[in-house]
């Protein structure tokens, strides 16, 4: 090689190499600079891992764990709340020596529907609004999970941390039933009727509050959107029951109680779980067979379309 050949760098060479011309000034070259990345050679765990870790964070993130001490406090009180009325009417049903308790499991959820409220408010923005807020979504997308992935995990887990929300208190109901020695047949019988209707709450409710929740990126607004969303509808109906009942139009009465997501539930288990029906009316009114067919499949397709919903939504926010 001639000894006047230009200087060439090499490709882990850090500085930047260059030929001097007539004007003496110094023009950089291109350099390739080795910065250490390694292709990953370990195992490729897929989709299917990824939907199940998405499954856990959202779980978890519900109840606050792996989060913030502040952000445990409100799932906490909330849990602590159902379950502490539950150990009271045990206590209660023990200390009087009574033949069954207080309680009928498939009501336990209506009479305790503001925690219920209070729960899917506060949560379902946490799960959803959060991600979009921070524009995070696309980097979900970006690795191996689709919108349906997202969508699905999201939708679960939320559905399974109302389900445990509601479904504990039921657990305490039944064992402080068959430690006051109640009857186990019609115990065990309730229990399972009590947690049918709880993962028909759960699903219908999840959906309901992640599809709202997703609307908007800033929590305070899915806060209380989801808050109105449940109790403006449930007062509506209230007034409407009583004034069916002062009217004596009781068979009106099932009916007005498809337009409130409460209603629906009792409606569903009034008419296919034997439960007591939990009117607005002074006296319990049972809803006809139709009406009762009509809120299982008014609650079945409101579930289904928030999925839906939360599909479409998110086929924009991906980008």
């Amino acid at each position: 090689m001639p000894s006047d050949a230009p200087a060439t760098g090499s490709p882990g060479s850090t500085g930047s190499t260059g030929s001097t011309g007539d004007s003496g000034t110094t023009a950089a070259t291109d350099v390739i600079h080795d910065i250490g990345y390694r292709h990953y050679d370990g195992p490729r765990l897929g989709r299917g891992y990824a939907r199940r870790s998405l499954f856990t964070q959202s779980l978890r993130a519900a109840y606050g764990l792996g989060r913030s001490a502040k952000s445990k406090v409100p799932p906490a009180l909330l849990f602590g709340i159902m379950c502490l009325v539950a150990l009271i009417l045990v206590a209660v049903a023990i200390g009087t020596g009574m033949d069954e308790l207080p309680l009928e499991y498939t009501d336990y959820a209506i009479y305790l529907q503001p925690v219920i409220f209070l729960f899917i408010a506060a949560q379902a923005p946490v799960s959803v609004s959060r991600d979009l807020r921070f524009r995070t979504v696309p980097l979900y997308f970006s690795r191996p999970v689709e919108r349906l992935d997202y969508v699905s995990a999201k939708y679960a887990a939320m559905a399974s941390a109302l389900f445990v929300l509601t479904a504990t208190p039921l657990l305490i109901l039944y064992v402080g039933a068959l430690l006051a020695k109640l009857d186990f047949t019609d115990q065990t019988k309730g229990f399972a009727q009590g947690l049918v209707s709880a993962a028909l709450l759960s699903l219908l409710f999840a959906g309901i509050g992640l599809a709202i929740a997703a609307l908007t990126p800033r929590r305070g607004f899915g806060v209380a959107a989801v808050i109105a969303a449940f109790t403006v509808p449930f007062g509506a109906v209230s007034a409407l029951q009583g004034i069916a009942w002062e009217q004596d139009n009781l068979g009106a009465i099932g009916w007005f109680a498809l337009f409130s997501p409460i209603g629906l539930i009792d409606n569903v288990q009034s008419t296919f779980l034997g439960a007591t029906p939990a009117t607005a009316s002074p006296e319990p009114v049972d809803p006809s067979t139709a009406a009762g067919t009509a809120a299982l499949l008014v609650a079945l397709a409101l579930a289904a379309g928030c999925f839906l919903f939360l599909l479409r939504r998110y086929r924009k926010a991906g980008l």
